[in-house]
């Protein structure tokens, strides 16, 4: 469905179907749904991540280096910094991970920046000649406006957050931590007392870490996702009065241009907040009260 041929549909239709996911049930009576876009493009992103990465490493050269392995280089080179100025412990995978999740939701984020109508008009067109309702052909581009997916980063991050804390301090004293910090106290029986609170305000901690790292992607992609299809939206409601087509198509493209130009900022800021923020918990985590 496009925004000009929404199968007779308004508005709020065409809204609709554009965030509806492709989805597989699970179970009768619909029990768990998956959502297979997602996790369609997150492998092929993910495979061409691996694939540009390892072409580049095995055709480096010591000389001057191409355009693309210049762009790597940059990239590396950044991330490495960064990990470099806020790791304070020593891990040979915190700068490996940290590119990883930054290159990762760049890319899925990026996404975002396809013509909203080019891939679902071409999945409707391919349900059409398969014989199917292209009204009913769903598909979602970006991963990272999916709340299942940030969540599942979130907490594939959470389990490292943990992970790094026992290899780095011991489960000893991982655990005496989680009953003496961050109010500490002198004597056997006051740090009884503070026990209790201290366990509370660590699950509190652990528990906010995932959350806040899960919806500031998702809220932004989301909104970016929306805003692009209220845009896309402009000439096909200007449609229905006589001679605004001509009037909105170019602040359509305008507008469109204008959202483009700063989204690029935006999906390149989540990922860097998400690769920081990883990076952040994994020092307090290896690091000892």
């Amino acid at each position: 469905m496009s925004a000009e041929s929404a199968s007779g549909g308004g508005s709020t239709e065409y809204i609709q179907h554009h965030l509806h996911h492709l989805q597989w049930q699970v179970g009768e009576g619909k029990f768990m749904a998956i959502n297979i876009d997602s996790v369609l493009y997150g492998l092929a992103l993910s495979g061409l991540f691996l694939f540009f990465f390892l072409r580049s490493a095995r055709r480096a050269t010591a000389g001057v280096p191409g355009k693309f392995q210049t762009v790597v280089e940059m990239v590396v080179g950044f991330v490495d910094s960064q990990v470099r100025e806020t790791f304070h412990g020593r891990s040979k995978l915190i700068a490996p991970l940290s590119l990883t999740i930054f290159c990762l939701v760049f890319l899925m984020n990026f996404m975002d920046m396809l013509p909203v109508d080019w891939l679902p008009a071409l999945w409707g067109k391919a349900n059409e000649v398969a014989g199917h309702d292209p009204a009913h052909a769903y598909m979602r581009v970006v991963p990272t406006a999916d709340l299942n997916v940030t969540f599942g980063l979130s907490l594939m991050v959470f389990l490292l957050i943990q992970v790094f804390g026992i290899s780095h301090k011991g489960i000893g004293k991982f655990t005496a931590e989680a009953f003496t910090a961050p109010f500490h106290a002198e004597g056997t029986v006051m740090k009884i007392l503070l026990a209790p609170a201290n366990l509370l305000l660590r699950v509190i901690e652990e528990l906010v870490r995932p959350l806040s790292l899960t919806l500031r992607l998702f809220g932004n992609m989301y909104a970016g996702e929306l805003i692009f299809i209220l845009i896309a939206l402009m000439t096909w409601n200007a449609a229905a009065s006589s001679g605004m087509t001509y009037v909105m198509a170019p602040l359509q493209f305008i507008s469109g241009f204008v959202w483009t130009a700063f989204h690029i900022l935006i999906i390149t800021l989540q990922a860097f907040i998400f690769m920081m923020l990883t990076i952040v918990y994994l020092s307090m985590a290896a690091e000892s009260h």
